[in-house]
């Protein structure tokens, strides 16, 4: 165990800046963490490292796109040893049919949902010593959704990234895993009416959508060292969802 004087691990969060990303480097700041949050908005990452500073933690911040190699490899490259990487930057879009899902549409997304996640992992896992944890934030939307493919192939991508890599990195005693969240209370579904937002909350086991804190407690769990045994593992924080319909 490291004395007294010894500096706190240092944990990257990409998309820090809001909802999700924001929960988990609260969290992982309040657990003795100094934490860099990332985001590609320069003034909502502002916002979020001046509040999360004025509750007295020890964060970060650094304007980031997780596609541009360079920046990503200086940053880590900057910070020396990082003990834990979350990838959680994302894109998200609205429902688009099969029949009316274009090329572009589908490049865009897996630009930052696989490539990036894939940088910053890569970059991560060149500095992190014995002990670093990689977390991706996937989503249940991996297993599938209408009027989603291209967001259902990114998180299908990312998921089957994360195992290819926990077979390589465990032997560098680096553990990749990811978190694949439910309907989560974030910004993304402020594009729902409050009609079209209680039918979907409806079919959540709990029936309301879940708070973004409860997938930052996952995350952290992933980053201790309670988690050392956990490899290459999906968990997915749905409430059920996922297990199977309800009975008629």
């Amino acid at each position: 165990m490291a004395g007294p004087s010894a500096s706190p691990p240092v944990a990257v969060v990409t998309g820090a800046g809001r909802g999700i990303g924001l929960a988990i480097a609260t969290r992982l700041a309040r657990d003795g963490l100094r934490v860099v949050a990332t985001d590609v908005d320069a003034e909502v990452l502002d916002a979020a490292v001046a509040q999360l500073r004025g509750q007295g933690l020890d964060v970060a911040g650094s304007v980031l796109d997780v596609r541009d190699r360079p920046a990503v490899a200086t940053l880590f490259e900057r910070l020396g040893a990082v003990r834990v990487a979350v990838n959680n930057a994302g894109r998200a879009s609205r429902l688009l049919p099969l029949r009316e899902l274009d090329a572009k549409s589908l490049r865009d997304m897996l630009a930052v949902n696989v490539l990036g996640s894939f940088i910053v992992a890569q970059e991560a896992a060149r500095r992190m010593p014995q002990g670093g944890r990689i977390i991706q934030i996937a989503s249940r939307g991996y297993l599938g959704g209408a009027g989603a493919a291209h967001y259902v192939a990114s998180k299908a991508a990312v998921v089957g990234m994360v195992r290819a890599m926990a077979i390589e990195l465990r032997w560098a005693g680096i553990t990749v895993n990811a978190v694949a969240p439910g309907m989560v209370d974030t910004r993304m579904l402020d594009d729902f009416t409050p009609a079209m937002r209680r039918s979907l909350e409806s079919r959540e086991p709990s029936g309301h959508a879940a708070h973004p804190g409860t997938i930052a407690d996952t995350v952290a769990f992933l980053a201790s060292d309670d988690a050392a045994q956990i490899q290459g593992q999906v968990l997915l924080v749905d409430g059920g969802k996922s297990v199977g319909m309800p009975p008629l």
